[in-house]
């Protein structure tokens, strides 16, 4: 049997390397509603502090504090400085695209759906929008594949430029779930 690459060996191929999200702190920072929407804005590209308020619909000093929170939480940096009109415009970055959980970390999960649960916007009319939950019976096997082409998918590229669409949210999860296993029939 082959054995495939570790997610950590697929994205050093890449030449992406993850923040490990360990801390309180920084499971704190993400946590805030304000925080987690300026981390998906600066996904995008480095920002300056009145262009995160823009595109936040918040002032300058609200969004300076919050940066001030994701940066001692270690997840943004300063990216660069310019001089316009007799005064220096920072622009923050986050120290890495993407997250990913300590093996040992607890919000592991749950912080993620309630991350998508506060993005979810409602559909309009018309709209690709779907959700859905589903119990699978799968070996473990079955399973494993199934985690290997949900990976694939997940990890396929996508647009990053906002200029090109709207932004939708994917969450991909296979878990083991609680249902319970009913007896044979035995009146068949």
């Amino acid at each position: 049997m082959d054995e495939q690459p570790s997610e950590d060996e697929n994205d050093a191929e890449r030449g992406e390397q993850h923040l490990v999200l360990q801390s309180a702190e920084q499971f704190k920072a993400l946590g805030h509603p304000v925080r987690h929407r300026m981390v998906n804005a600066l996904r995008q590209r480095p920002a300056t502090l009145r262009q995160l308020a823009e595109a936040l619909g918040m002032s300058k000093g609200t969004i300076g504090y919050h940066v001030r929170v994701l940066r001692e939480a270690g997840m943004v940096r300063l990216a660069e400085t310019r001089q316009v009109r007799g005064g220096t415009e920072q622009y923050f970055a986050l120290v890495s695209r993407s997250f990913k959980f300590h093996p040992d970390a607890k919000a592991g999960a749950q912080f993620l759906i309630n991350a998508a649960l506060d993005e979810m916007l409602p559909p309009e009319p018309g709209q690709a929008t779907h959700t859905v939950l589903r119990h699978l019976w799968l070996t473990r096997a079955e399973a494993e594949a199934m985690e290997v082409r949900l990976r694939a998918m997940a990890d396929e590229p996508a647009p990053t430029d906002p200029a090109s669409g709207e932004a939708y949210g994917l969450l991909v999860s296979l878990f083991r779930a609680d249902v319970p296993s009913l007896p044979p029939d035995e009146g068949n």
